[in-house]
């Protein structure tokens, strides 16, 4: 025994000197569903020879099998600790791990540890049974009223223990109601029929569950009853029959049903309101179920003359549709009422009478078109009134009296003062009025007019017109205004339209008059020079008569036409050394002005005239000028640099109207283009030394390829057509001239001509045949002159179609004398 304990004692020597777990490994038991920081198991640490200390946060669980967070290890001391849990994870005996190895790992200051296992075993604890689902917060169910009693609804609950081991649960009511029962297996019913109407709305039940361990638990179930349409509506309105008079507004509430449901709570004010029977009278209000006036009601036609009751089957159901309904037989009476005038099928009279109408004359018996639509007398009686009027009493009057006889005593004389005074026009009204209250007045309106004859003719103020207008006014000026009248009254509207005159060369129509006032304008502006004096025929008709005069318009002459010159554009070519005054290639200007003299003209050189080289003579004061060279050129010395001259001349007359009326001071400009190329001196050749010649030779050598076939055969069918084409035109040359010459002979009965004279034949035949062949198909204005020619569309030729006071003279420019150093191009087109 000794022995032992000597050899214990040496062994705690020689341990002593480690880190060590003091109580471990041990096993240690845990609840299930503990709560944080419960413990589980106390340790202590002995420390090392050293005795250095535990480092701070060790001891620690490391490598738990299973893995888990749910324990911890707290220091107690510097060698005592604890392992709780942490709340983190929870222990559930039933659906969780039920073993745990815990490695606890501790180290000190010097790096000494040491490492044991704790096995915790988590035991079983008896838990409550809880309701599953909502139902663990409180459920709400709907059931239908009036619903048969039985089931509602199963209740489920869960109890860890008693359900894995299949053991019931004990199900109750906690709050017992005669309307529900509650199984012992948790099915809930109901014992009675429920009705929304009597007050059974919703209900509040308490449910309990048990275990075998007698552990409870409890939870609130409401269950709501569903109000349904099951109840019939009924009427509270105890009329049944209604008395209205007739004419009431459309719109007019008459009647207003009213019906209560017992369903309201459910479904307040849904109560739909109609008429089942067919009626256009009166409509219902489907929802408040006032009845109003649809249309008229008029007792006095129709089918409520006849029958004047209205009978309703009124219809009420609750919403929705298809729901409960309920019906009621409602009678109206119409009453009659004296609301029908004396009426007329014509109020309104128009009557036309001649002005000179003989007294006594009946206009109107309203007899014939007046009545009462009152179906029962009284109502139906009227009378009429005397007649009244302005100004109509001493015109027109019943005869009898209140017979509604009209008839003329007064005299309509279009043209009497007081008759203008009252427009021949007479308004008569006469009243139709009932006989009974609350006596209704209609009134008939008679229209007299008086018709005028036609006694005077339709004259102008004046029996001619003249009027004076400038040629240089526009279109639509006014030149002058005719009027004309007719003593008839009412006076006509006058049509005014020119019937003849006022027509020129380029325009049918030069003036126009106003239809309705007379004023006479124009149309474009006229020209002095082409007519100075326009004689129109102007023409006046109011529907009636018809009356012309004559209107004379004098064409006042301005000075509105420019210089015309010719040529207008021209070209010269002139030798450089060419003579200061000569007048260049005998070039003269030719200018007209159909408002100017002759003498009236002044010529100026405006852009192009550099240096001033040329001029005209004379340069103002006729017709006629010519260009003159004014001085030399000079290219060697460097003051002329260009060859070719521009010129753009501007002739203007000085206004000089002799013998015109109104002259005004007016310049019109004409414009001329001149074209003059300058030719340099010979070019003198000095030779200094050979220059070698190089002669370029150009070879052709025309080849053939087979894949140009066709070149050939479009050739020669070109020529076949050609040759073709050249003896047509040979045939009918021959025969026109045959024809021309047979005539010949004939008309003048000469002998046969001699050759000679046969060419000088042909000769004409050929001219006359091309001027046969020339057809003038088009019109055109010359922008220069402003007159009309005619041209061909085809060849060009043109000729004026109204001969001009002084056709343009187009000089033809003489050829100057040949300079072969000159020689060149623009030479070769001056001489052409």
């Amino acid at each position: 025994m000794r022995g032992a304990v000597i050899v214990l004692g040496l062994l705690g020597v020689t341990s002593g000197g480690a880190l060590h777990l003091i109580h471990l490994p041990a096993t240690s038991n845990v609840p299930e569903n503990a709560p944080p920081a419960t413990l589980v198991h106390e340790f202590s640490v002995n420390l090392s020879v050293s005795l250095s200390p535990v480092m701070p946060g060790f001891p620690m669980v490391v490598n738990p099998s299973p893995f888990t967070e749910a324990f911890r290890v707290n220091r107690l001391s510097g060698t005592n600790f604890e392992v709780v849990t942490t709340g983190k994870e929870q222990l559930d005996f039933e659906t969780g791990p039920k073993i745990f190895d815990l490695q606890i790992y501790v180290k000190d200051d010097v790096g000494v540890t040491d490492l044991q296992v704790l096995t915790v075993q988590v035991t079983d604890v008896n838990e409550p049974p809880h309701f599953q689902g909502n139902l663990a917060q409180g459920l709400n169910l709907y059931v239908v009223e009036r619903a048969n009693p039985g089931f509602i609804y199963q209740v489920e609950a869960f109890d860890p223990e008693d359900t894995s081991r299949n053991i019931p649960l004990s199900h109750f009511l906690i709050s017992p109601s005669k309307h529900f029962r509650m199984s012992a297996n948790g099915t809930l019913f109901s014992t009675t029929e429920l009705d929304f109407e009597a007050g059974h709305k919703s209900f509040y039940l308490l449910m309990g569950v048990r275990d075998s361990g007698n552990l409870e638990a409890s939870a609130v179930l409401q269950v709501t009853i569903v109000n349904i349409n099951d109840e019939t509506p009924r009427f509270i309105s105890p009329r049944r029959d209604y008395s209205i008079p007739e004419e009431l507004r459309p719109g007019t509430i008459v009647a207003n049903i009213t019906a209560e449901d017992p369903d309201d709570e459910g479904f307040p004010g849904h109560l739909l309101y109609s008429i089942t029977t067919i009626s256009s009278y009166l409509v219902i209000d489907q929802l408040t179920g006032t009845i109003q006036v649809a249309q008229r009601l008029d007792r006095d036609v129709g089918e409520l003359r006849q029958n004047p009751i209205i009978s309703l089957e009124v219809l009420v159901r609750d919403r929705p549709s298809g729901g409960q309904e309920n019906r009621i037989q409602i009678t109206f009476t119409v009453e009659d009422i004296n609301d029908n005038p004396a009426t007329c099928r014509k109020l309104t009279f128009s009557i036309m009478l001649t002005e000179r109408a003989a007294n006594g004359t009946l206009l109107l018996d309203l007899n014939k078109f007046c009545f009462d639509d009152d179906s029962e007398a009284p109502n139906n009686k009227f009378n009429f009134t005397m007649p009244s009027g302005v100004g109509s009493s001493r015109r027109f009057s019943q005869h009898p009296a209140g017979s509604g006889r009209i008839v003329l005593i007064g005299d309509l004389d279009y043209e009497n003062p007081s008759n203008l005074a009252a427009g021949n026009k007479y308004s008569v009204i006469i009243q139709v009025q009932d006989v009974s209250p609350p006596y209704y007045k209609s009134n008939i309106y008679v229209s007299i007019l008086t018709s005028p004859e036609n006694e005077f003719p339709l004259i102008f103020d004046r029996p001619s017109y003249m009027f004076d207008v400038s040629e240089t006014r526009p279109a639509r000026t006014r030149v002058g205004g005719v009027r004309a009248t007719d003593a008839d009254l009412p006076q006509r509207s006058v049509v005014y339209s020119i019937s003849s005159g006022g027509a020129s060369l380029r325009y049918p129509n030069i003036f126009w008059i106003n239809p309705k006032t007379g004023e006479l304008q124009l149309v474009t502006k006229a020209d002095h020079e082409t007519t100075p004096v326009h004689i129109l025929t102007v023409e006046a008709a109011n529907g009636e008569d018809t009356s012309s005069v004559t209107v004379t318009v004098n064409i006042i002459g301005e000075n509105d036409e420019k210089p015309v010159c010719t040529p207008e554009f021209y070209f010269m070519a002139i030798p450089v050394d060419l003579k200061v005054g000569t007048n260049i290639q005998n070039f003269k200007l030719t200018c007209t002005d159909f408002d100017s003299s002759p003498r009236s003209f002044r010529y100026a050189i405006g852009s192009g005239n550099i240096n001033s080289h040329f001029t005209f003579s004379p340069n103002a004061g006729s017709n006629v000028t010519r260009l003159l060279l004014a001085s030399h050129f000079d290219y060697a010395g460097g003051l002329d640099k260009i060859w070719d001259y521009k010129l753009l001349v501007y002739i203007t007359d000085d206004n000089l109207l002799f013998g015109r009326r109104n002259a005004k001071a007016l310049v019109e400009t004409g414009t001329v283009t001149l074209s003059i190329k300058v030719a340099p001196y010979p070019t003198s050749i000095i030779t200094t030394a050979p220059r070698p010649r190089i002669t370029y030779q150009v070879l052709k050598e025309n080849t053939y390829s087979p894949s140009a076939w066709y070149v050939p055969f479009i050739t020669t069918l070109g020529s076949m057509l050609l040759v073709g084409l050249l003896g047509s035109l040979t045939v009918l040359l021959t025969k026109a001239i045959y024809r021309h010459c047979s005539s010949m002979t004939r008309k003048d009965k000469k002998q046969l001509m001699k050759k000679g004279e046969m060419k000088n034949v042909k000769r004409q035949a050929l001219v006359e045949s091309v001027q046969m062949n020339t057809v003038f198909d088009g019109e055109a204005a010359d922008p220069v002159t402003g007159e009309t020619y005619e041209f061909n569309s085809k060849t060009g030729a043109r000729k004026w179609k109204v001969p001009l006071t002084q056709l343009p003279n187009w000089p033809e420019p003489r050829p100057q004398p040949r300079d072969t150093a000159a020689e060149g191009p623009f030479t070769k087109h001056a001489a052409k």
